[in-house]
């Protein structure tokens, strides 16, 4: 059930049975000369809807920008700043978990939001605690990385080694391809690609990384490829979801 596409009475009647919701994140950043900008989002997006329907949970409207501010020397690209992201979170968190819900399970599609979340993830505890809540000990919050899922990480090393990468990667373009194949994007790539400089400014990545990809080859994906990936992580994130359910 996706949030916006039902009545606020049915929200009611499904917490009646639940407390979680599934809510996807990803980011709008460049992802290489042949990777979309919304890669992030349209992966995370898709996942959730998967995992959602598999488990008949609500699923939250998409967080499509996220913590991409070493992205930004790259036209398209557009961030929240770590404290903007963290509000935002905490808001959203805190207007639900006054409406009942309880579990909340962010499947996330961008690297550069995992540290973001978990520091979001503190100071919602403590808002809500501090708003006394009759909830407030119960609710959680959790971090589903699609692209961590171990069934995924083990299908990209069998199909592209270490020509994986870190960003712009063949396997999220390939979902990408998957969801989107009137999208997918062909350009010469340069054999030539930088990979282990660590992540300062922008204007510094940029330097580093001149065409935005960090060592990966993205012109090795394909939709059918994308499409395992896509239903492997929604198995995955399933059974991780119901697991989260049950936690105490």
């Amino acid at each position: 059930m996706l949030l916006h596409l039902i009545t606020w009475l049915e929200v009611e009647a499904y917490l009646q049975k639940s407390q979680g919701m599934i809510l996807p994140i990803g980011s709008t950043e460049q992802h290489g000369p042949t990777g979309l900008i919304g890669t992030d989002a349209i992966c995370a997006e898709a996942i959730a809807r998967g995992v959602g329907e598999a488990t008949q949970a609500i699923v939250g409207p998409t967080i499509n920008v996220g913590m991409a501010l070493h992205h930004t020397a790259f036209p398209g690209t557009i961030s929240l700043r770590p404290s903007t992201m963290i509000q935002l979170i905490r808001d959203y968190v805190t207007c639900l978990a006054k409406a009942g819900f309880t579990k909340f399970f962010f499947i996330n599609g961008h690297g550069g939001n995992v540290a973001t979340l978990k520091a979001a993830f503190a100071e919602t505890y403590a808002h809500i605690s501090d708003l006394n809540l009759a909830n407030a000990q119960l609710v959680k919050c959790q971090v589903g990385n699609w692209f961590m899922c171990s069934s995924v990480y083990q299908l990209a090393k069998e199909l592209y080694g270490d020509r994986e990468g870190s960003h712009a990667t063949p396997s999220e373009v390939a979902v990408t391809q998957y969801i989107y194949p009137e999208a997918i994007k062909q350009t010469p790539l340069s054999p030539e690609v930088a990979s282990g400089h660590k992540i300062y400014g922008a204007a510094d990545f940029r330097l580093r990384y001149q065409d935005g990809r960090m060592g990966s080859n993205p012109a090795l994906a394909t939709p059918e490829h994308g499409k395992q990936f896509y239903e492997l992580a929604v198995k995955e994130l399933s059974k991780t979801y119901l697991e989260f359910l049950n936690v105490e």
